[in-house]
């Protein structure tokens, strides 16, 4: 029985290079779906892909993973098939994968991709998503390979991680940062409510947004519909973090806010206690 192949990775839509990895796997596993879980990774952006790989992960079927986002194509690192509970990771040991495989359990075993006889024989070596990758996952899913027979196995102390910032707690503050701005505008931040809840800020109505030089006063609320049309909220995204976002608009356009960086939120100040106005 095929299993199911998850593809993610930075080629884009303009190029036939999906096309082309679709087909190796075709003609590698002809009885396995292939899900794209996106191609619009920004180029060779490996903290993106992962991120979205991340986001991704818990909702994929078991089998293999295939994520190619390598700026070191054609270099000396190596190429990954890691082994997980219900899925096995292909792709680049930049750090790609490590967030995903530690979301799902961590790995099991991991070998390096070195035997030619699941490779396709190419003169060059730019396209190791067609030549490498694509040829790995698809023996895997088909059945046609274990993972043994890829490339001797390595340890963990041998792969690249990737280390994600977490954010910094304090009593009534939490100073984290924008991780992804998705397509409507809105920003995920690495705080979860778990964060604020240390912070003693899980009741706040109303949360003190710091960006940069600038503050703003945001209504905490469960959906956009909670707000007026234009008005800014902060609210738990569906990857479980908290996101900043405008109802019927991009809240990152309207924050001058973009991936990495700082978003410090914090009690609003309570207006009873103001300072008196100077006297004039």
């Amino acid at each position: 029985m095929s299993l199911p192949i998850s593809f993610l990775s930075d080629f884009g839509t303009d190029d036939e290079f999906v096309g082309v990895v679709h087909g190796v796997m075709a003609r590698i596993a002809p009885e396995s779906r292939v899900i794209d879980v996106n191609h619009r990774i920004p180029a060779g952006n490996v903290r993106a892909g992962a991120l979205s790989l991340l986001r991704a992960v818990q909702y994929l079927p078991p089998g293999v993973v295939l994520a190619v986002v390598d700026p070191g194509v054609g270099t000396d690192r190596r190429a990954l098939a890691v082994e997980t509970a219900e899925i096995v990771f292909v792709g680049p040991d930049n750090g790609l994968l490590s967030p995903a495989v530690a979301m799902v359990g961590g790995a099991r075993r991991m070998v390096a991709l070195e035997n030619p006889d699941y490779r396709l024989p190419s003169v060059g070596e730019t396209f190791w998503g067609r030549d490498v990758f694509a040829p790995a996952a698809a023996a895997l899913a088909a059945g046609e390979a274990v993972l043994s027979d890829l490339g001797p196995p390595i340890g963990p102390e041998e792969v690249t991680p990737l280390l994600l910032p977490l954010p910094e707690v304090s009593a009534g503050r939490v100073s984290g940062e924008a991780w992804w701005v998705d397509t409507f505008g809105n920003v995920q931040t690495n705080i979860a409510p778990h964060d604020l809840q240390a912070a003693d800020l899980d009741d706040c109505r109303e949360l003190s947004v710091r960006i940069g030089a600038s503050a703003y006063r945001i209504r905490v609320a469960r959906a956009y519909a909670e707000v007026e049309r234009g008005e800014l909220l902060v609210h738990v995204d569906s990857a479980g973090l908290m996101a900043l976002a405008m109802r019927e608009g991009r809240a990152c356009d309207r924050l001058s806010l973009a991936e990495r960086m700082s978003v410090v939120m914090e009690r609003p100040p309570d207006p009873t206690t103001a300072p008196p106005p100077p006297p004039r």
